[in-house]
């Protein structure tokens, strides 16, 4: 199963901002996934995969043997929507997916118990209200602070006035106990026009989501409309401001979507991508495996199929860009850190890689 891609890669260095990768190999280390829209460690060497249509795999990245798991019911599969994120924490596994409920498909948060290295029947611990005929913009990210609470993103559902309207779930990352209830202090547990499991809004559909327990600081990724992907530290009780602020343009001609790109209020991306990259997942780098990321944020992008590493300034601003994979030309839906220190990413082509340098 295992082979390596001994690719040497580097950035475009024409673009504005963009700076020379170092060199990097890719190990493919699982394949024939469909869309494996989420990776989560057991351990160092086994990973729990999520397939959009459906499907729940677990992965011996030893001896590559494959093993199907429990799944959940009433998944809603159709457009951007199906099986998303799994997360691991302590002795449960969390996944994401579009729920299909008689008010139109949401997002849903499902947990499972590890038993004996497999998992156990999937309850779901927490429905969001976010009902649309749409079949756009579900989110969906889970990230843990270590202080007994996740972090749940969601998209606006295609309905762009979601982004502002606090009434409902959409166009927001959620702060839950583990158990999917809420907080005593949530920031808007005091305010009747907001959902008390609101952390944030005015996002369109953030995709990426990582919680950095060296600094506190959490960050996001999500897409824009026709360029705007936006890079976000999430602060507590912020407005981001889709749709009415967007470096995007619309779909259908080259009009601004919103009469503000920046406004009084409203928290600015710490980075816009211009054209759009098609960010899917987000992560912050912090170990020893990979000295020319340290430090560094790393997304993966599915339009412009490469892994995105960004450098950090003291004031986490975002001072340079590095464009890694490129030479794969795969859609990359999920990276992520394992146990030992190893970044893995995923691609809709159903195949699952290890990052190696040097």
């Amino acid at each position: 199963m295992k082979s390596t891609l001994k690719l040497f890669s580097y950035a475009a260095l024409l673009l504005p901002g963009v700076v020379a990768a170092a060199s990097f190999n890719y190990q493919l280390v699982g394949k024939g996934f469909n869309v494996p829209w989420g990776l989560a460690f057991l351990d160092k060497s086994t990973l729990i995969v999520s397939e959009r249509n459906g499907g729940i795999q677990k992965l011996n990245l030893e001896t590559g043997n494959i093993s199907p798991q429990p799944v959940v019911k009433d998944i809603y599969a159709r457009g951007q929507g199906g099986l998303m994120d799994v997360a691991v924490h302590g002795d449960h596994v969390y996944l994401t997916y579009s729920k299909s409920t008689p008010q139109g498909s949401v997002t849903a948060l499902a947990r499972s118990k590890i038993l004996q290295g497999s998992l156990s029947k999937w309850e779901d611990i927490f429905i969001s209200d976010s009902a649309s005929d749409t079949t756009r913009h579900f989110g969906s990210r889970v990230a843990f602070d270590g202080k007994d609470h996740l972090f749940l993103s969601i998209g606006d559902r295609g309905e762009r006035s979601n982004g502002q309207n606090t009434s409902n779930h959409a166009g927001s990352i959620l702060r839950l106990n583990l158990d999917g209830s809420v907080p005593d202090d949530n920031p808007f547990t005091d305010k009747p026009t907001v959902r008390d499991e609101i952390w944030s809004f005015g996002h369109r559909n953030p995709q990426g989501l990582f919680y950095d327990a060296e600094s506190g600081n959490l960050w996001s990724i999500e897409h824009g409309p026709r360029g705007g992907d936006e890079v976000n530290l999430i602060l507590e009780g912020a407005n981001y401001g889709w749709p009415l602020t967007s470096h995007g343009k619309e779909y259908w001609g080259p009009i601004d979507v919103a009469d503000y790109q920046e406004k009084d209020g409203i928290e600015s991306p710490k980075k816009v991508y211009i054209p759009s990259i098609a960010p899917s997942n987000i992560l912050l780098y912090r170990g020893e495996r990979y000295p020319s990321l340290k430090g560094k944020l790393v997304a993966g992008a599915l339009k412009l199929a490469h892994l995105n590493a960004l450098t950090l300034d003291e004031g986490n601003n975002i001072v340079d860009e590095q464009r890694i994979a490129e030479e794969l030309g795969e859609r990359i839906r999920d990276v992520e850190i394992s146990p030992d220190g190893y970044i893995y990413f995923s691609t809709d082509r159903g195949n699952i890689y290890r990052l190696l340098e040097g």
